[in-house]
């Protein structure tokens, strides 16, 4: 029997039934910006088609119900044998599934593919973020398997395949499979260096048995992972398959699912190696180096995953503005909510466009573009993944204590959104990242003051900015101390750069006074009110 003490009125609709990617206009001209002309029809009917699935009410409800059901650990079956298997929600399988179906692991196999892959990436984690990481690991795992031939040939087809198979059986007998990492131990953390898992070689050449632990090994329901441990020569990677060829379950005991603050329908986990069958990647002591393909891959997803992020946070903030009335008229129209609006927008967009060129240089593939990322990529992860909670938190805020309660999915993006700033390397390590790469790869500098030098002379504030990073380039005096302003500077110089050769003029302008030239608060909301703000808030709305 409906209620009669009141009637509900002034509520915004639910923002579902629209095509996430076409209502993404930074995101759309990123792919127009870095595509070949002759690939842009069929990409564009491509991300329409998986934004239009995204926004769609059922695979909306997939992600809430993978969120609300976390895995759940199985060590042992009835009988009491030891299986160390993960039970997920069928809606986390529907999403890995359609993840895998929609190319988010085949980047490397067609023209075009990282930008095409990287559009799909920031519309499809907008419906729950947990899948993004055995997709993310998946597909980075394929440079770091480049590095030998024959490990590449055998697995790289099924890596890059578009097919979901999720039961654990041999590699060879399946047309897709997934893939994690494990890199950190108890003792180390991100000093890999200080691992103690022992990689001791058996008869087969380059094959070896682990013994040892991982502290953080996302995806253990994986067919295979990327490990480092200390060989006789130092410190290796080694491919670590969870089913043998004989059909028998290699050695991965999964001691634990973490419980964690945001990621819920992602298993991350701690797993024992005791007589793990492995082989070898890569020479005997230079697991690092071997590595790192796969490590600069999933950073340029972390930047990708906060896109991702923020850009779903601010079409919920603006889309319920929109529709949302006080004082005498909508939210949205209102100076100081519309600043609010405006200062989010533009850091959404800063976000999209900086990761869209991160992808369209893992394209191009030159050793000018190889040197620019070596750069930029530490930079990005840097400060894109940091701008995410706090535009998450403002943007909870425009709803109000309705943006407060679960229901809204506001509180799960806010979970969610330091994730990316801690994996991979938090803050500091992306920090001296950037040093290290300043020190060692004059030619990464050369690249990246090339590319932010296409803007020079369009805007004051950049030119300024651009000679005030030089500045403080040339002085190296205690730059440990001073690495996440300087490489904060780094990461806004070329958002701003970006943004003025590639944005409408409102957006670059409205960037480059506030980021660039000062004219900010220290919150969001603090823009020049003389800026035209109203187009910058129009411009990010998603019309559902």
């Amino acid at each position: 029997m409906a209620a009669s003490t009141h009637t509900v009125t002034n509520q915004a609709p639910p923002l579902v039934g629209y095509d996430v990617f076409a209502a993404d206009r930074a995101l759309g001209e990123a792919v127009v910006r870095h595509l070949d002309p002759e690939l842009l029809e069929g990409a564009r009917e491509e991300l329409s088609a998986l934004g239009r699935t995204t926004g769609s009410a059922q695979v909306q409800e997939w992600g809430a119900l993978a969120n609300e059901n976390p895995p759940r650990l199985r060590t042992h079956d009835r009988y009491g044998n030891r299986i160390d298997e993960v039970d997920f929600h069928p809606s986390w399988h529907r999403l890995l599934g359609k993840g895998v179906s929609a190319g988010l692991t085949s980047a490397w196999t067609r023209p075009g593919g990282h930008v095409r892959r990287a559009a799909a990436f920031v519309v499809w984690t907008q419906a729950e973020a947990g899948n993004g990481c055995p997709l993310s690991m998946t597909h980075a795992a394929v440079p770091a398997l480049r590095t030998d031939p024959a490990l590449a040939a055998e697995w790289e087809p099924r890596l890059t395949a578009t097919v979901y198979d999720q039961e654990l059986r041999p590699a060879a007998q399946k047309a897709g499979v997934l893939f994690g990492m494990g890199m950190t131990e108890k003792q180390g953390g991100s000093d890999v260096r200080a691992n103690t898992t022992e990689a001791r070689p058996l008869a087969e050449d380059g094959t070896y048995a682990l013994t040892g632990h991982k502290w953080f090994c996302s995806a253990p329901m994986s067919d295979g992972f990327l490990v480092l441990a200390q060989a006789p020569g130092g410190l290796t990677c080694f491919l670590v398959p969870r089913v043998l060829e004989d059909g028998t379950r290699n050695v991965f005991r999964i001691q634990r699912l973490k419980d964690k603050l945001g990621n819920r329908s992602n298993a991350s986990s701690e797993v024992e190696f005791d007589g793990t069958w492995a082989r070898r990647v890569g020479e005997e002591g230079r697991g690092v180096r071997t590595i790192i393909g796969m490590v600069a891959a999933t950073r340029v997803d972390c930047v990708l995953g906060s896109a991702s992020l923020m850009r779903q946070a601010v079409a919920q903030a603006i889309h319920h503005c929109t529709y949302r009335e006080a004082f005498g008229g909508r939210l949205v129209d209102k100076p100081l909510m519309r600043n609010v609006l405006a200062d989010l927008a533009l850091e959404s967009e800063a976000a999209t466009t900086l990761a869209m060129r991160l992808a369209a240089a893992y394209d191009d593939g030159s050793e000018q573009e190889r040197a620019f990322l070596r750069l930029a990529v530490p930079a990005a992860k840097y400060w894109v993944t940091k701008r995410c909670t706090p535009v998450a938190v403002e943007a909870l805020e425009c709803l109000g204590g309705n943006g407060y309660v679960e229901e809204s999915g506001m509180p799960r993006l806010l979970r969610e959104s330091p994730l990316n700033s801690v994996w991979e390397g938090a803050g500091n390590v992306q920090a001296l990242d950037v040093l290290r790469a300043l020190r060692r790869e004059p030619g990464a500098l050369d690249a990246y003051l090339r590319e932010v030098g296409r803007a020079r002379g369009a805007d004051h504030r950049l030119d300024g900015a651009i000679k005030n990073l030089l500045t403080e380039l040339a002085d190296l005096d205690g730059i440990e101390a001073r690495a996440r302003r300087l490489v904060e500077r780094i990461a806004l110089v070329l958002q701003g750069s970006l943004l003025v050769r590639y944005a409408p003029p409102e957006v670059a302008d409205a960037f480059c006074a506030s980021r660039l030239g000062g004219d900010w608060g220290t919150g969001f909301g603090t823009l020049p009110h003389s800026l035209d703000l109203a187009t910058v808030v129009e411009r990010a709305r998603p019309a559902a």
